[in-house]
């Protein structure tokens, strides 16, 4: 959380537009504060809600700006405090004369995330929501964008209530059993709990799914491009790039460096790292490019081995293959332009051309399945690798309960952790350390 977090309550300004000059930028002011502030900058308090053109004004009257004034009153505004936006030109000079012009009022500068944290202290957003808010900003592709979306608007934090929800009743069922063993009606049975435990159990798995899709467009996928010098690795990353991204030519050992090129297929961001050829060589320059690229391969989630064609693999390529670490791999056949070959896919194993572009929408397609993504990834909730293990858990807790089903103290402590884990995601439960490091992520004025 921001340092200021244990700090009394005070009003707050910042910047909220991006650094640099702009047509328009954004002063934000947010704490009780807010309507004394305003009364010294504009001259006036503004009417809440209302747009109004005004001056903003230094201590001594004199002019700073003109622009758009904002005022939100408490508890409906972002943070759930008073705020107030001042909206003018998008200069660096006039935008910071206006922030210290505050802080001259007794505002303190705000940090990083610190806006959507009192969001999230005031109940105007959960912890998943608040996320969603940098995740938006971060988005990496509209698919992206629209999945933060679905989680800032609230949708995975309501998958999250509903099962909380389910377990919550499922553990009354439980304790009635417990509290009353002398009664001789079997709750349990009666009311259908393990019914209703296969419910939780397959709504979870759900929520899963659709969060590991959020959780891909969120992070992408990193594929390195690998093999012997001249098999077109450098093509290839042209052809998926849609431009000249790195040097090509029939001199084997041109690429001495990693080339990174950032693309998308289908909404999902793919970094893609061309490589140094593989090849024992006593040449000092190239001898690191290759070390750098074996550093890339272990940081890679899928490498793909490129061959020629023409030869397929030879005993140099499976020296390569067994050299990989544990990660999802695909050969690809280059060069079917030169063999007169149709594209086609079999297993892991891929024939394209790189100069061509054929068979590039096979490969594509190949990406996708190896990053786990399905078409109905629209669906998707934007999430984080935290939200992931906490799901994770949930259901390992929730295995757990079915072996332990004649025990009912352990049943009712293995839905009592499943439902302590699925807290976390929206923040019901959540140790301070964790709300500091996901909020000091966080743009200043955000």
């Amino acid at each position: 959380m921001p340092a200021s977090a244990n700090k009394s309550p005070k009003t707050i300004a910042a910047i909220a537009t991006a650094p640099g000059r702009g047509g328009v930028g954004v002063v934000r002011v947010s704490g009780a504060d807010v309507p004394s502030i305003a009364a010294a900058i504009l001259g006036h308090v503004p009417a809440p809600r209302h747009a109004a053109y005004c001056r903003f004004l230094d201590g001594d009257g004199a002019t700073l700006d003109e622009g758009i004034a904002l005022l939100f009153v408490a508890p409906h505004s972002f943070t759930g405090e008073h705020v107030l936006e001042l909206q003018g030109h998008g200069g660096p000079q006039v935008l910071n004369l206006i922030l210290q012009r505050c802080v001259g009022l007794g505002v303190r500068l705000a940090e990083p995330g610190e806006f959507t944290w009192r969001a999230f202290l005031n109940g105007k957003l959960d912890l998943a929501q608040a996320e969603a808010v940098a995740d938006l900003i971060d988005a990496q592709s509209a698919a992206a964008a629209r999945s933060a979306v679905r989680s800032l608007s609230g949708a995975f934090s309501e998958r999250i209530a509903e099962l909380v929800e389910g377990l919550t009743r499922l553990r009354m069922l439980v304790e009635a059993t417990l509290d009353f063993p002398e009664e001789e009606v079997d709750f349990l049975r009666q009311a259908d709990a393990f019914s209703r435990l296969d419910e939780i159990d397959r709504r979870l798995a759900a929520v899963r799914s659709q969060a590991r899709q959020g959780a891909l467009l969120r992070e992408g996928l990193t594929v390195v491009l690998i093999g012997q010098p001249n098999v077109g690795k450098s093509s290839l990353l042209n052809r998926l790039a849609g431009f000249e991204a790195a040097i090509v030519t029939d001199i084997a050992g041109t690429t001495r460096d990693t080339v990174s090129e950032a693309i998308q297929i289908q909404g999902v961001p793919l970094h893609v790292i061309d490589t140094a050829g593989l090849r024992e060589t006593d040449d000092p320059v190239e001898t690191l490019g290759i070390a750098r690229t074996w550093a890339a391969v272990e940081k890679a989630d899928v490498a793909l081995l490129l061959v020629d064609a023409a030869h397929g693999l030879t005993a140099q390529e499976q020296t390569i293959l067994a050299r990989l670490p544990q990660i999802p791999r695909l050969t690809v056949h280059n060069k079917i332009d030169l063999s007169r070959e149709g594209p086609r896919a079999a297993d892991e194993e891929i024939w394209l051309s790189a100069k061509t572009g054929a068979g590039i929408e096979l490969l594509q397609q190949k990406l996708l399945e190896l990053a786990g993504w399905q078409a109905a990834g629209e669906g998707a909730f934007m999430a984080r690798s935290r939200h992931l293990e906490a799901l994770a858990r949930a259901a390992l807790h929730l295995d757990q309960a079915r072996q332990v089903t004649a025990q009912l103290e352990l049943f009712a402590e293995e839905l009592r952790l499943a439902q302590s884990a699925l807290s976390e995601i929206t923040g019901e439960f959540s140790a301070d350390d964790l709300l500091g490091e996901i909020f000091g992520k966080f743009c200043i004025g955000k």
